[in-house]
C-alpha cells in the first residue's frame, strides 16, 4: 500500500508540474485527495493534461488567471 501511496504522491507531482503552466508560479493540490482519488484517475488526468499542454493560447491563459486565488 505504501507503494501505491508514493506512486500517487509522485503522479499528484507531476500533475501539479502540468497545472503551473506560468514558470514563475507553482500550482499545488492538497496531498488529501489522494485518499479519493484512485491511481487510474490520477493517471487519467496526468494523460489529459499531457494532451492539452502547448495548446494554450495567450487568450486562455489571461482567461484562466482570474480564477487564480490571490495569496
Amino acid at each position: 500500500m505504501k507503494t501505491k501511496n508514493r506512486t500517487k504522491e509522485s503522479l499528484l507531482k507531476e500533475i501539479e508540474l502540468l497545472l503551473s503552466y506560468n514558470p514563475n508560479e507553482i500550482t499545488t493540490i492538497n496531498p488529501n485527495y489522494l485518499e479519493y482519488l484512485e491511481f487510474e484517475d490520477l493517471e487519467s488526468i496526468k494523460n489529459s493534461l499531457i494532451k492539452k499542454v502547448g495548446t494554450l493560447k495567450k487568450e486562455d491563459i489571461e482567461w484562466l488567471q482570474q480564477f487564480k486565488k490571490e495569496s
